[in-house]
């Protein structure tokens, strides 16, 4: 092969076409896909996704798809349906089986007893006059003119047209359903979305005995004593109610070293920045990390109901997977 091969020409043209393929989709985007989300969404069970080949590789992600964004589904080889699997179906449920071709002999086979369980079957497939397309009750179209494929036989403008109409259906249902961000976050606790999602100020302030709080009487040094004790760069300031009064930060200290102060007489009460920035327990720990980044603070109290409850610092957050 020539070293002067030109792969970004060909990588081109292949977006191209595929490019022009999602273009094409959306005529099929109809009665019959409006349809298909009617039955969908009245169903009680859950959506089962068959496929053989690259069909059934789209056809695990429109499953997944489905699944995290409000609507239970799973992937049944259609093979392994043929011996045993096809017992996961239940009469509730509703099938959606894929094929280009609309004539995967593997998925023919099942649709016998599909059919006699009454389970509802949607197909989408890229012939609308094929058997599968036939046989179901609601057929979705996915035909492209051209495979990126120079041979025009390898799936790839189909693959691409295939998971798009999966997607088209996902999201359609999702919003119709009013899928909030707190239910998409309880299909996905891992990983750094889960965290942003589902943290609460709450899982990552200091409470308790790792509060660091003094009394507004206190003297400057009692306060840095508590700040150096708790580690978080601050000190909350209570009065005699326990009420908040203010906030003492590494900051503030420097800030007093300016003038002098007699850490020993002056009390903390007389140096603290008062209507500190406070959040409650209940808030998104995500939220907590926008107000500090607003407000350009490394830190923030935490109130409940008029009541001092904790506090937590921009190292809390990056230990969480916050940031």
């Amino acid at each position: 092969m020539p070293d002067t091969f030109d792969y970004g020409q060909i990588g081109r043209r292949v977006i191209e076409i595929e490019s022009e393929a999602l273009k094409g989709l959306s005529q099929y985007i109809n009665g019959s896909f409006s349809e298909a989300c009617r039955l969908i969404s009245r169903g009680q069970g859950k959506v089962i996704v068959m496929g053989m080949g690259k069909s059934g590789h789209i056809g695990c992600k429109i499953a997944a798809t489905l699944a995290s964004t409000g609507t239970p589904s799973f992937f049944v080889h259609p093979g392994e349906a043929s011996h045993g699997d096809l017992g996961m179906l239940d009469k509730r449920d509703i099938v959606l089986a894929i094929s280009n071709s609309g004539e995967a002999g593997e998925i023919l086979t099942l649709l016998p007893v599909i059919k006699r369980q009454g389970i509802p079957l949607i197909t989408m497939t890229g012939n609308p006059d094929s058997t599968m397309a036939r046989l179901a009750q609601v057929h979705l179209q996915i035909t492209v003119t051209q495979e990126a494929c120079p041979l025009n036989l390898a799936p790839t403008s189909s693959t691409t047209a295939t998971l798009a109409m999966g997607d088209a259906l996902a999201i359609a249902l999702m919003e119709a359903r009013g899928f909030t961000a707190d239910d998409f976050a309880l299909s996905h606790p891992g990983g750094a979305l889960g965290r942003k999602l589902l943290l609460r100020i709450a899982d990552v302030m200091h409470g308790g005995d790792r509060l660091p709080v003094v009394h507004q009487d206190a003297s400057i040094k009692d306060a840095l004593l508590e700040i150096s004790r708790q580690g978080l760069g601050m000190t909350a300031i209570v009065d005699d109610a326990q009420q908040l009064s203010g906030i003492f930060t590494d900051g503030d200290l420097r800030r007093m070293l300016d003038k002098r102060i007699d850490i020993h007489q002056t009390r903390i009460g007389e140096v603290m920045s008062p209507n500190p920035a406070t959040i409650s327990s209940q808030v998104l720990a995500a939220e907590g990390l926008k107000l500090m980044e607003e407000r350009k603070i490394n830190g923030l109290l935490v109130v409940d109901n008029q009541q001092l409850v904790g506090a937590l610092n921009m190292h809390d957050l990056l230990r969480a997977g916050v940031m």
